[in-house]
């Protein structure tokens, strides 16, 4: 049965190069396409310790023959690598008799440079191991790891009371259980390497020597690259992955989700290669031989770039809401065990106005439930608690506006007033009355004023 069909040769060996990232081996790259000298792609292995260079031949061809082999075999030879070398031949189709003949011998005869041979038999067993579709040359994103969604040690909702933590006159017991849950959003984490001389008639003018590494939502749409804090979250956390399983992770979390990758992998990697030719292209000013400046846009070409790694994980998006009476507070982050990335913050955020942010004070009102910052929290008059300018009923007394919970204590403190001696309603007023004699005097008239006595 055929495979790979409708590619051409060298759509055949993108694919391939794809095939041997996917299988673990380093450093994988495309020969240059005008004269590859029987080399096609070329990649690295280490074993035992040892570093060997391997060179590979694609054959997108129904039947392979010994010369095919024979000329590879030159090509490693010649090849230039610090350390041993080893050949492969991939093919879509088969291998003659001859040619299978010639590569055990060169394995029996312990040869500097062993050829191993591939058929379309392996290249169906790999497509099983790697999730490659055989029609189309396209590696599907398998994946069933995810960074942490919480910190084993702790409480799933631990982050959600060392958040109220800041807030003041709120204490952790007195918090309701917030409603959980957690979406697996799947992302890539990419490594790429960009090679590129630029020349003129003066020599070199500018050189690219640089790896990349960057991380990708994966969903569906066009991949969007994470901020820089989310990126460090997921790479820092690659080596602490644990198996996605959904329904024990629905004993933690309310609700569970799982996103799908949106793309297979080559067309992430296809991505990868256009955002990494958009970022190195610049322009460099240069003088020519005739002391003549000029400016040259140097974009590197497509072989210059060689994606090392596409890695595919989840990464835990967690949300956590908490209802305290009127007002709901989401609490949303990434996680990766105990480390976290907060995506939105609505415990240190005054319900009243813009403010935000975890350095500023907030404080709670038992009255309404809400979070309120210091311009909007007031003290309650009869009971001396917290209260937001948002739920207080206010009245002037003299020359100041007091807060209340209610009409009833607004009423309480009316009777409370009234029986009040003349200087301590005066007290009332502390700003004035403790700013000089003549300000309380001033204060004490304007209350006989208000009382009817003069």
């Amino acid at each position: 049965m055929a495979v790979l069909d409708d590619l051409s040769g060298f759509e055949f060996e993108d694919v391939m190069e794809d095939v041997f990232r996917n299988l673990g081996y380093e450093n994988v790259r495309q020969a240059d396409r005008t004269a590859d000298e029987g080399r096609d792609v070329i990649m690295e292995e280490v074993v035992d310790g040892t570093r060997r260079a391997i060179i590979v031949e694609c054959k997108h061809t129904g039947t392979v023959g010994r010369p095919v082999v024979q000329k590879l075999h030159s090509a490693i030879a010649t090849f230039d690598f610090d350390g041993p070398k080893r050949g492969m031949v991939v093919t879509t189709g088969r291998f003659t008799n001859p040619a299978q003949e010639y590569a055990n011998r060169l394995q029996q005869n312990d040869d500097p440079h062993p050829i191993e041979l591939l058929d379309g038999e392996d290249l169906r067993e790999i497509a099983d191991e790697i999730g490659l579709d055989l029609y189309n040359g396209r590696i599907e994103i398998l994946c069933d790891e995810t960074l942490r969604p919480y910190d084993p040690a702790a409480d799933v909702d631990a982050a959600v009371a060392e958040a109220f933590r800041d807030i003041e006159n709120i204490e952790a017991a007195d918090l309701p259980e917030p409603h959980s849950s957690v979406s697996f959003r799947p992302v890539v984490a990419v490594t790429a390497d960009t090679n590129a001389v630029f020349e003129t008639s003066v020599g070199v003018i500018h050189r690219i020597n640089d790896r990349t590494r960057f991380v990708a939502h994966a969903e569906r749409g066009q991949p969007q690259v994470v901020d820089e804090d989310v990126a460090t979250l997921v790479t820092e956390n690659l080596h602490a992955t644990v198996d996605l399983d959904t329904e024990q992770l629905g004993e933690v979390f309310d609700d569970v989700e799982e996103r799908r990758f949106g793309q297979t992998q080559t067309e992430y990697k296809e991505w990868a290669v256009e955002r990494l030719q958009q970022h190195h292209t610049t322009t460099v000013t240069y003088t020519g031989d005739n002391n003549v400046t000029y400016n040259k846009t140097c974009e590197p070409n497509r072989s210059d770039i060689s994606v090392q790694s596409i890695e595919p994980v989840y990464l835990p998006e967690v949300r956590h809401t908490t209802e305290l009476q009127k007002y709901t507070y989401p609490h949303e982050y990434y996680a990766a065990g105990p480390s976290r990335v907060t995506a939105e913050d609505g415990i240190h955020r005054c319900v009243h106005c813009d403010t935000s942010g975890i350095d500023e004070t907030y404080t709670y009102c038992p009255n309404c439930g809400a979070i309120a910052c210091s311009s909007h929290t007031k003290t309650e008059r009869l009971e001396g608690e917290p209260i937001c300018t948002g739920c207080a009923v206010t009245e002037r007394f003299a020359l100041k506006t007091k807060y209340f919970y209610d009409e009833q204590n607004l009423e309480a403190f009316r009777e409370e007033y009234a029986a009040m001696p003349l200087h301590e309603k005066a007290m009332e007023n502390k700003w004035l009355a403790g700013g000089s004699v003549v300000a309380t005097l001033l204060v004490v008239v304007g209350l006989l004023v208000i009382g009817g006595i003069i």
